[in-house]
């Protein structure tokens, strides 16, 4: 059966280089949506303008959160039965919807949390479709590569949006107008993103399969096992950064987030370049290990910092974590699944990163309200040391098969 998500010119993976144009189509619009989501880190930010509470952005984060999740267990497996170009520019679609409501939300009110649901199920599908769509144009044993790879563009995005979004915070006066520049501008760029998916995905043919098998039933056949607990060690990390970062900046008079962003991300893309082929040198298990020691560290040191410069270390530590973690766990966790079912996989693993932060989101915004930020911070560091003790002892005990040689078959698929 043909792949749903391959154009007739990519049926097989050739062996020509896997950086070719439909990767660099992919790395442009990658950078793109992650441009667009720093934008919206100030989210926190909103609420508190409108009259809410850390409690209360846990909240909101929590509802969008769940109704993702939901989504994706019902129907994340028609990325496979319509192939990855409808449900990309729907879920783009619904990306910009959201930034749009986000400009127009005056008060808190139903549009809000609306708003925050149509954004992140538009984002978590569209980051679904891109590692779907580029796990599908290589060979099986440089998956982990090629997806490590894609993901240092979302560093040079997280750059720019966070040192864009501080550019508009100290330009503007505080206000709606901050927002509705912030918001605006995460909806424009979502826009150019949708066109360059169009230009990226024009010609895919599709072949819709005769019985679709709902994700969750995939997901009981497929288990992927403990990376799924990774995962969610993962959704706890973005919600950190991503969410309450801003406010705790703000309570401490720190001058903007762009230079922990910026190290973060250039830690991550540096790391992540050398890292490119460490799957299958010192495998995906090792991988995590390291990558959640980067975790427990780069957070306890969070609780320390004063001022802006001190944001510098604990930035590049968490980016080295990131830059192992992504890239091993999507790996692991969906290739658990069959190939032609790659992209309900995909959906499913991204989706426990998105449980962990429905777990996380509320409970960390109780414990900033009752205890503060520190607290946060050090509980934060203290779950991903006890996972990456359970992940020591998976990789001493399990062999990753990536570390393996590679098939004489293959060998002349290598650049």
């Amino acid at each position: 059966m043909t792949d749903p998500s391959l154009s007739p010119a990519r049926d097989e993976p050739s062996s020509e280089s896997i950086y070719n144009r439909t990767f660099w189509l992919a790395y442009l619009a990658n950078t793109a949506l992650v441009l667009a989501n720093a934008l919206t880190f100030r989210f926190a930010e909103l609420v508190h303008f409108l009259g809410g509470s850390e409690r209360l952005t846990g909240d909101i984060v929590a509802l969008g959160l769940v109704v993702s999740i939901l989504v994706r267990l019902s129907v994340s497996h028609v990325i496979d039965d319509y192939g990855t170009r409808k449900m990309w520019i729907l879920t783009t679609v619904l990306f910009i919807c959201g930034g749009l409501l986000f400009m127009n939300c005056h008060q808190l009110s139903w549009m809000l949390y609306l708003a925050r649901i149509a954004y992140f199920v538009g984002l978590t599908g569209m980051f679904a479709c891109s590692m779907t769509h580029i796990q599908n144009q290589v060979p099986p044993h440089r998956r982990t590569e090629v997806i490590g790879n894609l993901g240092s563009s979302g560093f040079v995005g997280l750059i720019l949006g966070s040192n864009v979004g501080d550019w508009i915070v100290h330009s503007v006066p505080p206000g709606r107008l901050q927002f509705q520049l912030l918001f605006g501008g995460a909806t424009i760029v979502g826009c150019l993103y949708l066109a360059i998916v169009l230009i990226m995905t024009h010609g895919q043919r599709w072949e819709r399969r005769k019985f679709a098998t709902p994700a969750y039933r995939q997901l009981l056949h497929h288990w992927p096992g403990t990376v799924v607990l990774v995962a969610m060690i993962m959704g706890l990390g973005v919600v950190v950064t991503t969410v309450f970062l801003t406010r705790f900046a703000t309570l401490r008079g720190i001058d903007g987030i762009g230079v922990f962003f910026s190290g973060y991300a250039i830690s991550a893309f540096g790391f992540r370049l050398l890292a490119s082929t460490w799957s299958r040198s010192i495998g995906r298990h090792w991988m995590l290990v390291w990558g959640l020691a980067g975790h427990t560290l780069g957070h306890f040191l969070l609780v320390f910092a004063t001022s802006g410069w001190h944001f510098i270390l604990p930035s590049i530590i968490c980016g080295f974590g990131h830059s192992l973690l992504f890239p091993a766990v999507v790996s692991l966790g969906a290739g658990a699944f069959p190939q032609e079912a790659r992209g309900a996989g995909t959906a499913i693993i991204l989706a426990f990163v998105d449980f962990g932060q429905f777990v996380f989101s509320p409970l960390m915004g109780r414990i900033i309200v009752a205890y503060g930020f520190p607290t946060m911070f050090l509980i934060s560091s203290a779950m991903g040391l006890i996972m990456g003790l359970i992940y020591l002892l998976i990789a001493i005990r399990y062999h990753d098969h990536e570390t393996g040689p590679v098939p004489a078959s293959l060998s002349g698929e290598m650049d």
